[in-house]
């Protein structure tokens, strides 16, 4: 089929394509009539003379033509003549200068026009060549003319120094007609009118040459050396254009659709290879394309219409292809059209239930093409083809498409298998490759959903003989205090007489223990309620065993009674059995059934099951492949829950605080409705202290400091506090101005305005003071007043107004508005949001962390905490930590630091290294967690070998949220020969060329370090910083001239002070007497009248004679 609008409007009209040219092809229109000329016009050479002087002097508009033949027929008298016009071209492709022959015959005086017209892949119908010429006087007589087509250069030659971007051409088309002179066709007549007034007409299509099998032009010019030798460098280099395919994988992990009004929202982008893109655009109006998705479907829908696969323009409307589901399971399909309107067809088969199947459907023009084939063999189910004659408008880039539920309407429920979307074919299903990827997870949630149809069975049908049975014990019973009590106290008695086969009662025992061991009296008559409350009993009954002393010791024995919960649809049990098979928790690690479990409790809608889900594919962990898209699908549904769980009184939630176990301090002032903070609080709320009063109301209001959530006190507090008045309105008022302040009692005003009087200047005006004031909430009315096209003074719907407050409250923490702008960003259809999945899913998953049901499992861990019950507290924090939030991975961390004995012992993932890691890759991750994750790195950790580059960047982390011990560390690294990298310079804004030494960083460092520290005394930080410049002045002195000359001195004073020491020594020892001297000569030199005490004092006396040495 020919592709539609890809041509021209003018060859259309043609029946048939014509063939591709071949050497001198002759592509007449019509034949020339066999018969001869008027009389008078034959035989006579004078005419031809005439004739050829005449077309020499003709002005033509294109190239002058170089032979010119007349053709003279034998002469009819009989025969009518008729115009006609054909050609030969005598070069079957492009050519620079392209010779053509036209041949043609006027019964009238004429104009002939010649034509070339090419389509490029941005473009289609250019003139590139025009030319015609008349004929007066040689009329009933075929002429032969042969004109010189000349193309650009751009279309005929490959790129060279001259010729920068030859352009691609698609088709070339040589036409010619004939318009009569004296019937619209005139000389001066523009050529789109002279075309409409044609009398005869033909054309031929010319075969291109790809740009780069064209040769080059020679330009007879002559390059500088240099020019030429760098363009001979590249002259023969031929790009590659990057490899893009048409097909587009939307899915390839299961997606759990619990019936919501949240999906995955994919955005197709243009396409970079241009000739894709230019086929796209010209398919606009005649779509080519296939889809190919698997499904798992539970129930069919419960409203009108449920989303499968439907793609919204940029105006919120619905587009081509919308896929719903409908409530009796046939498909509904919607194309919108090109006048605009739309257009619905419903299938004529119902699609299985409880079956996975693949939907293949594929769009050819207006011709749909629906197929569902089952099992792994794809054996066709239905097939269906539907055909229609309207234009469809398809445009996949102008908009975004959504899998499943959205604000608009309602998901399926059940699964989403692997999603193909084919953009620019039109497949048969044998020709598509989509296949059931994730078979085994994909297998174990067919098994699970079987073996939940026996269990709810079960269930249902004791649950109604037992409420018979109750009936008639009540009918025969006699009313009095005894029985009474009896019945209050008793055992209750059930019957056990039923007739279930002993294979079921083997395959289900933990099952049947339950349903004897429970009062069935008082659950609901409804089937569906009564299953699920039974399965909400069993999950209570499981819950608390593990919250023993011992629990942890319980968990193989509780999870059968988990099991049969979940099939009862109470999908706690779901998260709790996916956890305790994701970590291992008392039970052998399993991935597959992990993830079973989770998608089990994502589709029934559980939050902390969606979390776990949304975080896994944020993070792309534990198996999850990582998918944005998919992540927010699942982080959504919970936020927007969140701001709904927090209005009502039902099930178990508290405020999410951020309690960390490292806080001594925060830990103090935690209590109960018996603690003394509390008790204390409540003693001087009733004396009248309106602090007390304020933050008691609080605590009550929003579940904090681990008492439990209480509203209707919470109110009777701020009633209190108020002024004394009876007015009811006014209490209430004074009490929202004490819990929110001023601007929140302003913002009541706007919202009275709007929501019972319908004034909304007033209600604007009142908004926008409370604005100025700082209220978010006031933000996001006004941005509610621009979305609805109500805002006075503003005509219209201004979504960019609405965006910009729905930001402002959300920067103010307003939950809604964090909603809106997280749909702006996964959308992107605005020009103030550009689409950004991550930052989207970031968002949602902060609006999805304040749900007070994941408030209440992290408060049950905190109390188990500080009571002092370790298998308790680790339970709950194992259950918030798979959530994603990042307190409780660190919580749970630290209680496995300090008891490495029980996480050891229960928990099959190394949980020191597994939540400290987790917990660095969130947004707000603590400084400590960063610092402990750099001493993992560098000492290594069970599995983990010592990495010094991830150790310094987790210090630097650290370093950069003002961490002292960050600062410390890498100080450190460097003492120990470690080489910072000048990325982490960069990030931590240490110029490298200031710093360009180990000193010099190092000195910087211990700066920062001790600038950071908040110990008033001296720091390791300071004690640091003052040791290196020690060893720096001990350095710098030893390095100095001057120690040299202090050296050489003091080693001189050494040495002389040396000589002098051992030459007093030696002077010191009696001289050595003489071999000739005798004793008694010396006794006879002494005078004889000399006593011998005179001798003595004498001889002490020194004599010059004697003293060798030098005085002094």
């Amino acid at each position: 089929m020919q592709r539609r609008g890809a041509g021209l409007g003018w060859p259309r009209q043609q029946q048939q394509q014509p063939p591709p040219p071949a050497v001198c092809p002759r592509a007449a229109a019509m034949a020339p009539p066999s018969g001869g000329v008027p009389p008078g016009l034959g035989g006579r050479p004078a005419c031809a003379l005439l004739l050829l002087c005449y077309l020499n002097v003709v002005p033509s508009l294109g190239r002058q033509t170089s032979l010119t033949t007349s053709v003279i027929p034998k002469a009819e008298q009989s025969v009518a003549y008729k115009d006609f016009i054909y050609f030969t071209v005598f070069e079957g492709n492009v050519r620079n200068v392209s010779e053509v022959s036209v041949e043609y015959l006027c019964s009238q005086p004429c104009v002939v026009n010649l034509e070339a017209v090419v389509s490029s892949e941005f473009r289609s119908s250019i003139p590139v060549y025009k030319k015609r010429w008349k004929n007066e006087k040689h009329l009933h007589t075929s002429r032969t003319q042969i004109v010189h087509v000349k193309f650009p250069s751009i279309m005929v030659y490959r790129d060279d120094y001259f010729i920068r971007h030859s352009i691609s051409v698609s088709a070339v088309i040589v036409r010619a007609w004939i318009t009569h002179k004296y019937s619209g066709g005139d000389w001066n007549v523009k050529w789109e009118e002279n075309l409409l007034h044609a009398v005869a007409k033909n054309y031929t299509l010319l075969q291109t040459i790809p740009p780069f099998e064209r040769p080059f032009k020679d330009h007879q010019v002559c390059l500088e050396w240099n020019m030429g030798y760098i363009w001979n460098l590249q002259a023969n280099r031929i790009p590659q254009c990057a490899l893009e395919n048409d097909v587009v994988a939307l899915l390839g992990f299961p997606y759990a659709s619990g019936g919501e009004n949240t999906g995955i929202v994919k955005k197709f982008p243009r396409f970079q290879n241009r000739e894709l893109e230019a086929t796209r655009r010209q398919r606009m109006d005649y779509p080519v394309f296939t889809v190919s998705l698997w499904l798992y479907l539970l129930h069919y829908c419960k409203a009108n219409l449920c989303g499968i696969l439907y793609f919204v323009d940029s105006n919120e409307m619905y587009g081509t292809p919308s896929v719903f589901l409908t409530e009796e399971g046939y498909l509904h399909i919607q194309m919108h059209l090109v006048k605009g309107e739309d257009l619905a067809v419903k299938t004529k088969f119902i699609v299985p239930l409880k079956e996975w199947f693949r939907l293949d459907i594929s769009f050819n023009g207006g011709q749909i093409v629906v197929t569902t084939s089952i099992g792994q063999d794809l054996k066709s189910y239905h097939n269906q083809t539907i055909s229609f004659r309207e234009d469809f408008h398809y445009n996949d880039t102008a908009g975004y498409f959504i899998i499943g539920g959205s604000r608009y309407v309602a998901g399926i429920e059940g699964f989403f298998g692997p999603l193909k979307y084919y953009r620019l074919r039109s497949l048969h299903p044998a020709q598509i490759f989509n296949p059931l990827l994730e078979k085994q997870l994909a297998e174990q949630i067919k098994l699970y959903y079987e073996r939940c149809a026996e269990v709810q069975e079960i269930v249902s049908v004791y649950a109604s003989a037992a409420l018979r049975g109750g009936e008639r014990q009540e009918a025969c019973h006699l009313h009095n205090s005894y029985l009474d009590l009896q019945r209050k106290y008793g055992r209750p008695s059930m019957c056990r007489a039923f007739p279930w086969e002993k294979e079921l009662k083997d395959k289900h025992p933990s099952l049947f223990q339950a349903l004897l061991e429970m009062d069935l009296l008082t659950v609901p008559r409804n089937q569906n309620e009564s299953v699920l409350e039974i399965g909400g009993k069993i999950f209570e009954k499981a819950v608390k065993r593990l919250s023993s002393v011992d629990g942890l010791h319980q968990i193989s024995s509780v999870v059968p009674f988990l099991m049969d919960s979940s099939c009862c649809g109470y999908h706690k049990a779901s998260y709790y059995l996916a956890v305790f098979y994701e970590t291992g928790l008392n039970v052998p690690r399993d991935q597959l059934q992990g993830m079973l479990y989770s998608l089990v409790g994502g589709q029934g809608s559980e939050r902390l099951s969606s979390m776990n889900l949304g975080y896994k594919h944020y993070q792309g962990i534990d198996n999850y492949p990582l998918d944005w898209e998919l992540s927010y699908a699942y982080y959504s549904n919970i936020a927007t829950k969140t701001p709904l769980d927090q209005h009502t009184l039902q099930g178990d939630q508290a405020y999410v605080e951020t309690i960390r176990l490292k806080d001594d301090e925060i830990l103090k002032v935690q209590t109960k409705e018996d603690g003394d903070v509390f008790m204390w609080l409540k003693h001087e709320a009733t004396r009248g202290n309106a602090a007390a009063q304020q933050r008691l109301a609080q605590m009550l209001f929003w579940g904090q400091q681990g008492v439990a959530k209480n509203p209707e006190a919470a109110i009777e507090w701020y009633a209190k506090g108020a002024l004394e008045t009876e007015d009811p309105a006014l209490i209430y008022d004074y009490a929202i101005v004490l819990f929110k302040g001023l601007h929140q009692a302003v913002n009541g005003l706007g919202w009275y305005y709007h929501k019972f009087k319908k004034n909304y200047a007033k209600a604007a005006k009142y908004w926008l003071k409370a604005e100025e004031m700082g209220n978010p909430d006031a933000s996001y009315n006004l941005g509610v007043l621009h979305l609805d096209g109500i805002f006075p003074g503003v005509p219209g719907r201004n979504q960019t107004l609405a965006g910009e407050y729905f930001h402002k409250a959300a920067q103010g923490g307003h939950m809604e508005g964090t909603l809106w702008c997280s749909l702006y960003y996964i959308t992107g259809n605005l020009e103030t949001f550009p689409r950004d999945p991550e930052k989207a899913v970031v968002w949602a998953k902060h609006v999805a962390e304040k749900n007070g049901y994941l408030g209440h499992v992290i408060r049950k861990g905190l109390n188990a905490y500080l009571e002092g019950s370790w298998h308790e507290a680790l339970l709950y924090y194992v259950l918030a930590a798979e959530t994603g939030i990042e307190v409780s991975q660190t919580n749970l961390a630290h209680i496995c630091e300090e008891r490495p004995d029980l996480a050891r012992r229960y928990l099959g993932v190394n949980c020191v290294w597994r939540y400290y890691n987790f917990s660095v890759f969130q947004i707000d991750a603590p400084s400590f967690a960063y610092l402990k994750m750099g001493d993992l790195y560098y000492y290594g950790h069970q599995n983990q070998s010592q990495d010094l580059e991830l150790s310094v960047q987790m210090y630097a982390q650290a370093a950069l949220d003002g961490d002292s011990q960050g600062f410390f560390n890498l100080a450190l690294l460097i003492e120990e020969g470690t080489i910072i990298p000048h990325h982490i310079l960069d990030f931590l804004e240490i110029d490298s060329t200031l710093h360009s030494n180990n000193i010099s960083i190092l000195q910087e460092l211990y700066e920062r370090c001790w600038s950071h520290s908040n110990e008033e005394s001296f720091s390791p930080c300071s004690l640091a910083w003052l040791y290196l410049h020690l060893r720096l002045l001990w350095g710098a002195v030893l390095h100095s001239a001057l120690i040299y000359f202090l050296g050489t001195f003091l080693l001189s004073i050494l040495i002389a002070w040396t000589v002098q020491y051992f030459q007093s020594v030696s002077a010191s020892d009696p001289p050595p007497r003489p071999s000739w001297a005798s004793p008694d000569t010396a006794t006879s030199t002494a005078s004889p009248a000399v006593t011998p005490a005179a001798d003595a004092s004498d001889q002490d006396q020194p004599t010059v004679t004697n003293n060798l040495e030098p005085r002094g």
